[in-house]
């Protein structure tokens, strides 16, 4: 699964301080190989260059939220 800019995601990588955080994409890459990499923000900082295997969609119920605020 690839991600966009404004996804909502899950970083898992027990090497970072942000290992099982929900950050928001910020910056996409691709090398020339054809990898993505990606810029997590996070509410402390930041993480970059993050391949697409230590990344999972966040279920954000802040979503809900937000769209039961947009019908109002």
């Amino acid at each position: 699964m690839s991600f966009e800019e404004d996804d909502r995601v899950v970083l898992h990588d027990e090497h970072s301080e942000f290992d099982g955080e929900t950050g928001t994409v910020s910056q996409t890459m691709e090398s020339m190989f054809g990898d993505v990499t990606y810029t997590i923000s996070f509410d402390d900082g930041q993480e970059a260059g993050v391949p697409e295997d230590d990344l999972e969609a966040a279920d954000d119920v802040d979503e809900e939220t937000d769209a039961d605020a947009d019908e109002e």
